[in-house]
């Protein structure tokens, strides 16, 4: 009888208002990358934004003071009508065994008691600015992509696979896809954002990406930042992170997990006993994978008042998803190494940046998402200090922090060095190698010049380097010979350098290469040229040495050209990001270092040009 009334209440209410690598990158680009047509602004299912008064465009709004939106719907808008009031299709209402079993979020959406924004007027933001750094902060100016094409923008956002092969590269593609920027006319505003974030999940920067989306209003949401959003909560395994956005764009997703998702909000919500059913029904329905569900219910029986005992196995499990690695590193669990062994690293940034794994977890994971840019130098010495701090952390990991802490305060200058080395050189591997520099890079800075360390000075200027420690590393411009290695990462480092390099010291290094097919000769060339660093003439005499073209077009070089023209510093940190991916320096081609590395620095981003060119030659 209750029922009867509630559904009948319902309906009166709705009938007076319904409210409605390859292997080289140039075949990284995809396909008409190079098309100048703008495109159309995307269909999309967020409000509107309100029209700005005629008089003037509106004042940008501080951080402290979000600009306040109407939702009034315009005479243009998505769903609106002439009439004040719809007709109610009584024949669409569910039946009362169906209203039986939905939960209360479901029963609001279909009878349209839902409200379209959970948040009061006075606190809701405009969508047409996001990001999580200002210009005051680091980040770049927000009108960087006013002005540029959207289809252009969107391509190289979408186009990214988010692997790149330069740490530098991919600290500058972080700050470009992190700074509040005004949207480019004729793309969505969130759907900007929802790109901007699906890019940092592909480069492992989850912490990033579920701050660009919560940087959005859930009311201005469209289904692709909901997929967006749903991704950054599950790779951070914050699963009632994500409830106000599964509570308020219910129905943008009807897939297995989103209805798992919404049975743990539940569950938080005090309704436990409905939501660990629903999750039964869903495993006794096929919808989902045992391990999958298990998990999910593990997670959900944290809160609630029903408590349920849930044994985890992976025995029958033969591989690791998102999914199931968000919610058993949430739940405190670590997949087996035979799961994790295929992946070859992919979750190695998450387990870096996810405080409730253990310090030894989050230190193996740091071996490379320290030399990826995931973390600075200050963020894995923080860790491996934690660990010396620690006296429950035993064996391998605690004495490397120990001999991290001899690198920094050793007897002597020899010991110290010693204590680096015996780090770089018991890495798994080049990128564990370099990941390991990325650690001493302060330890590095504070040796002193010596004569009787100038052998290791290639390593320790590397070192160095990956901080952007390149004044500490001049010192010993006078200590290294010219024509070595430590002289090419100098020469390209220089911040204050504006002759160009001696020709006799160029053929010296060309002579004693011995890198694959002279890749560091060729980078080292193509980051010269780049900089601006080496005469014209030179430069040719040396490409032809080496059988390179430094200067042969492609739709890409064109594009990042036009870029660096007129100074558009995020585009071009958007177009070297997707001129950088690979799995390794082998796949970088000289002439994408030379124009990568000639494009940032007549945009005005001389200093990161002169990192990534050093990088290349110390890594290639």
């Amino acid at each position: 009888m209750k029922l009867h009334w509630l559904i009948g209440g319902a309906v009166l209410s709705l009938a007076s208002g319904w409210a409605l690598a390859q292997n080289a990158p140039e075949s990284l680009l995809p396909p008409g990358f190079d098309n100048a047509a703008p495109a159309a602004p995307p269909p999309s299912s967020a409000p509107p934004e309100p029209a700005p008064a005629a008089s003037a465009r509106p004042a940008q709004p501080s951080a402290s003071r979000p600009v306040v939106q109407s939702t009034a719907p315009g005479p243009d808008s998505p769903g609106s009508t002439s009439a004040e009031v719809q007709a109610l299709d009584l024949a669409k209402l569910p039946s009362l065994e169906e209203l039986e079993g939905m939960t209360p979020e479901e029963f609001e959406e279909v009878l349209g008691l839902k409200p379209n924004f959970d948040i009061p007027p006075a606190a809701r933001r405009s969508a047409r600015q996001v990001g999580i750094i200002g210009a005051d902060e680091g980040g770049f100016g927000p009108e960087a992509l006013e002005l540029a094409r959207s289809s252009l923008v969107s391509k190289a956002l979408k186009g990214n696979r988010g692997k790149l092969i330069s740490r530098w590269g991919h600290i500058l593609l972080r700050r470009a896809l992190a700074s509040r920027l005004d949207t480019p006319d004729g793309l969505n505003a969130s759907d900007f954002a929802a790109q901007r974030a699906a890019l940092l999940l592909r480069m492992g920067e989850t912490d990033a990406a579920r701050q660009l989306v919560q940087d959005v209003d859930t009311g201005n949401y469209t289904s692709q930042l909901t997929d967006a959003a749903f991704n950054a909560y599950v790779a951070t395994g914050d699963f009632t992170g994500i409830c106000p956005i599964v509570i308020s764009r219910g129905s943008d997703r009807k897939d297995p997990k989103w209805e798992t998702t919404s049975a743990i909000c539940a569950a938080f919500r005090g309704d436990s006993r409905a939501a660990l059913r629903r999750m039964d029904r869903s495993l006794s329905r096929g919808k989902m994978s045992r391990i999958d569900v298990l998990l999910a219910q593990k997670y959900a029986g944290a809160a609630g008042r029903v408590r349920r005992a849930v044994t985890i196995e992976w025995d029958k499990v033969d591989s690791i998803s998102p999914w199931r690695y968000g919610l058993a590193t949430a739940v405190g669990l670590q997949p087996p190494e035979r799961l994790m062994r295929g992946t070859a690293g992919r979750y190695a940034s998450r387990a870096a940046l996810a405080p409730m794994l253990g310090l030894e977890a989050r230190a193996q994971a740091a071996d490379l998402a320290g030399g990826r840019g995931v973390l600075s130098s200050a963020a894995m010495v923080d860790l491996y200090g934690q660990i010396f701090a620690d006296e429950d952390t035993e064996g391998e990991w605690s004495s490397r922090a120990e001999t991290l802490r001899d690198a920094y305060t050793g007897r002597d200058p020899a010991a110290r060095l010693v204590a680096m080395q015996v780090l770089w050189n018991s890495a798994g591997g080049p990128a564990q190698r370099y990941s390991r520099q990325v650690l001493t890079a302060y330890a590095a800075a504070r040796l002193p010049v010596a004569a009787d360390l100038r052998d290791s000075a290639p390593d320790l200027i590397a070192s160095m380097l990956t901080a952007g420690l390149d004044r500490n590393a001049l010192r010993w411009a006078d200590q290294v010979e010219s024509g070595s290695q430590a002289w090419a990462l100098l020469v390209l480092a220089d911040p204050g350098r504006s002759n160009p390099v001696d020709e006799g010291a160029l053929d010296s290094y060309f002579d004693d290469d011995q890198s694959i097919e002279s890749r560091r000769s060729a980078f080292l060339l193509a980051g010269l040229a780049g900089l601006g660093r080496i005469e014209d003439g030179m430069s040719d005499e040396f490409s032809s040495r080496l059988e390179i073209d430094l200067k042969q077009p492609t739709r890409w070089t064109r594009l990042i050209d036009e870029a660096a023209t007129r100074e558009n510093k995020v585009l071009v940190a958007m177009l070297a990001g997707l001129g950088m991916q690979g799995t390794g320096w082998d796949k970088m081609t000289p002439r994408y270092l030379y124009n990568i590395v000639s494009a940032l620095r007549r945009s005005g981003l001389e200093a990161e040009a002169r990192m990534i060119a050093a990088e290349a030659v110390a890594r290639g």
